[in-house]
């Protein structure tokens, strides 16, 4: 049975609805990230669960239990907010006792509680300071001790990194996954950041516009994508999506591109893919992630079917660790991954591979996935 379960809810203010029918089941112990744009609802479904906002419609159940109508001090669940939300006049140490304290806890057990906590978050040396002392960083630290010292059937997490700078964002996130890993504790985190909940996250729920779009793990999202919303919102960079044609010949199926530059690209399609058989004739668009789109050394040599076609780059980017070069297909700047060390000029053709084992095909009138 999963641990939280979110059944059929519904979110309206007024005439409004800001939640339309989200289905949610996440197992004991795992990591949840609800992911999406601004708007699409991931922190009033935050909000909902740590009843805040009240529920118009459904069930959320948290170890079996309903905790729908529950006052937020009954749910037994912990939230660490963006803003931190530490008490200035408090030390570290008066910050994450203040709920015991609250709750009628005895000072020894508080005391061994924070240094419990302490020490797993590395804050010990900061104890007896304010927040004003402290950088971004720790004061993150300090809202987790916090929540952690609780002890909390469930931690909730709102964007807690949007405040910090870039570096600081990466050494955190690994600090929340190793605290995750030690620690074996239940978490739904809310974030706009694709790479944060691709890294972090066990499970990942893609909402927009108050719409759960796909629901699975990190590779279900980034391999598998229901619809063109999260084929082009996870991944960095996007998904290219290109206008295509579904063609069927002698040798069974392609998908033919278009090209500004010279006759269509005519890409032979992975067996297996026998609904495409449908859509013979018609347009489709045609998915490929950046780095299933390189220059021919680079292509994954486990895959089935790789063809190579001459493309005229664009543009040439070099990233260090690789180089990115920009191509035009279906109509579209197309983004290829190659290796650092690829010998490639801008206003120049050069040989690339598509591996098309990697490839997804949608509809372009309903943009849900076809294969």
């Amino acid at each position: 049975m999963a641990f939280l379960e979110i059944s059929g809810l519904k979110k309206r203010y007024g005439a409004l609805d800001i939640l339309k029918g989200i289905d949610l089941e996440l197992e004991k112990g795992g990591f949840l990230v609800l992911v999406g744009p601004s708007g699409c609802g991931k922190s009033t479904l935050l909000n909902t669960i740590a009843g805040l906002e009240a529920i118009s419609e459904g069930d959320i159940r948290v170890d079996g239990r309903s905790i729908a109508g529950l006052h937020p001090s009954k749910r037994d669940i912990a939230m660490v907010f963006q803003s931190y939300a530490l008490y200035p006049n408090m030390t570290v140490a008066g910050n994450i006792a203040f709920g015991m304290e609250m709750r009628g806890v005895p000072a020894e057990e508080r005391k061994k509680a924070i240094d419990e906590v302490a020490k797993v978050l590395q804050i010990s040396h900061l104890l007896d300071r304010k927040p004003s002392q402290l950088s971004g960083g720790q004061r993150q630290r300090v809202a987790m001790g916090r929540a952690l010292v609780r002890d909390p059937k469930l931690f909730l997490f709102d964007e807690p990194l949007s405040n910090l700078d870039a570096k600081l964002r990466v050494d955190m996130r690994t600090e929340i996954k190793r605290l995750h890993a030690r620690m074996k504790t239940t978490i739904v985190y809310v974030t706009h950041d694709q790479i944060e909940a691709m890294t972090l996250a066990t499970k990942i729920a893609v909402l927009k516009d108050g719409v759960l779009q796909q629901f699975g793990s990190p590779a279900e999202i980034y391999n598998n994508p229901a619809n063109m919303f999260v084929a082009d919102f996870m991944g960095s960079p996007a998904m290219n999506l290109l206008s295509g044609t579904i063609e069927k010949g002698n040798t069974g199926l392609s998908v033919s591109l278009a090209r500004a530059d010279g006759e269509p690209i005519r890409l032979p399609i992975a067996a297996g893919r026998e609904q495409l058989e449908a859509h013979a004739g018609r347009a489709i668009v045609f998915g490929i992630r950046p780095e299933a789109l390189t220059d021919p050394d680079g292509a994954d040599r486990n895959a089935k079917t790789v063809a190579e076609n001459d493309c005229l780059i664009e543009v040439v980017e070099p990233a260090g660790s690789d180089t990115f070069a920009v191509i035009k297909l279906g109509g579209k700047e197309v983004v290829a991954r190659l290796r650092a060390d690829a010998r490639i000029q801008a206003g120049q053709h050069a040989r690339l591979a598509f591996n098309l084992d990697k490839a997804v095909f949608f509809d372009p009138q309903s943009q849900m996935r076809i294969a």
